[in-house]
């Protein structure tokens, strides 16, 4: 049928682009592991804030990974809205391994009508901050030696407003997790470097951010961010509104990847896919491209299996392999199975279809509704 014919062909050549994609992915990631990190000019006061919910893996070890950098002078305040969570005795535990370091634990933090019980968490510590550079590090990010000066340098470059940095996925020793961690660093952590290099200066990632203090404020702090679930973006574009760009620290953070069943890592990626749907959907939907082995596939069975579709499957396969092994080298991974990585392209396959279909995603025990502008919405408690 002429319609199936079209469709090979429209297929086969987003196939082509996604090969050429990923070549271009292999050799950014490549040039980013290996480039030679700048050192900072001025190494100015950081204050470090880490909010913290619950026991989570590798979270004691995060927390020393920071009181080790080498660094003039830094605060870490880390804290929790709950007096009881069960992060506080670890928080406790590393602050008395340390002596020396300035570290401030925060328990039972005010409540605010924040919807983002991160941002409420981070307003609450932010009030103990005390320096002229306020950095936010997730719970699950473990900073790499030489870190605070990354954040130094990027944020004085010219022009810079926030500086961000990429993570590499570390994950527990599970099948879950390690599905999840893949998708992380051979999907996400590429497609922030094609995007940068071709002139995208937009992405500002949660994993780790750093700003002056005088920044921050003239955004109007924390607060606009309240409601919103994509903070680290909103986070950037009101810097970006400002005039100033967002700087990418030379090295990567680590992130502590681990999930107990399908549906919490399932859960997990649908949210992140679903918040970036909800704030650029089309360009969402063209990020399709990046997936040229389900291309192929497709291609190849509208195309009724005919050696040239065939062909290009092959070539997607081989690309996208390639592709994996050379970021594995590059960013110091370990080789990764084959039938994972099968899986993990049809997984990522389901959560980009099931992203561009609705809004609704899951956090820490609630459901939410996420509108075009980013704001969520809660729609039920799943705890109760």
């Amino acid at each position: 049928m002429i319609v199936f014919h079209i469709a090979a062909i429209v297929l086969a050549a987003l196939t082509v682009a996604g090969i050429v994609y990923q070549l271009a992915a292999a050799r950014l990631v490549w040039r980013f592991a290996r480039a030679i990190p700048p050192m900072p000019t001025e190494r100015p006061a950081i204050s470090l804030l880490k909010p913290l919910h619950g026991d989570e893996p590798g979270l004691a070890d995060n927390l020393r990974a920071l009181c080790e950098q080498a660094y003039p002078r830094f605060q870490i305040v880390c804290g929790t809205l709950d007096a009881a969570d069960a992060a506080l005795p670890l928080a406790s535990l590393v602050r008395n391994q340390f002596p020396a370091a300035e570290m401030e634990i925060v328990s039972g933090a005010p409540d605010n009508a924040a919807r983002n019980r991160k941002i409420a968490n981070l307003e609450s510590l932010l009030a103990r901050a005390k320096h002229p550079i306020v950095a936010f590090a997730d719970s699950d990010i473990a900073a790499r030696p030489g870190h605070l000066d990354d954040l130094a340098a990027a944020l004085a470059m010219p022009g810079i407003g926030i500086a961000t940095c990429l993570y590499v996925a570390r994950p527990e020793p599970d099948r879950w997790s390690r599905l999840e961690a893949s998708w992380v660093n051979h999907a996400f952590l590429p497609s922030a470097l094609v995007a940068r290099a071709v002139g995208r200066k937009d992405g500002c990632f949660g994993a780790t951010m750093a700003l002056r203090r005088e920044v921050l404020d003239r955004i109007g702090g924390l607060a606009p961010l309240r409601d919103i679930l994509a903070d680290d973006w909103a986070l950037g574009a009101a810097v970006r509104r400002l005039g100033l760009g967002i700087g990418l620290a030379a090295r990567p953070v680590d992130m502590v990847v681990h999930h107990a069943d399908f549906g919490a890592m399932f859960a997990h990626e649908l949210r992140w896919a679903r918040t970036i749907a909800a704030l650029d959907r089309k360009g969402y939907l063209a990020s399709i491209v990046t997936q040229p082995v389900i291309l192929g596939l497709l291609a190849a069975l509208a195309g009724g299996l005919t050696m040239p579709t065939i062909a290009i499957l092959a070539l997607a396969v081989a690309a996208r392999l390639v592709t994996i092994r050379i970021e594995e080298r590059a960013l110091k991974l370990p080789r990764a199975p084959l039938p994972l990585l099968g899986l993990r392209e049809f997984l990522t396959f389901a959560v980009f279809a099931t992203a561009s279909l609705g809004r609704t995603v899951t956090w820490r025990g609630l459901r939410y509704r996420i509108e075009p502008d980013g704001t969520m919405h809660k729609l039920e408690d799943l705890s109760r």
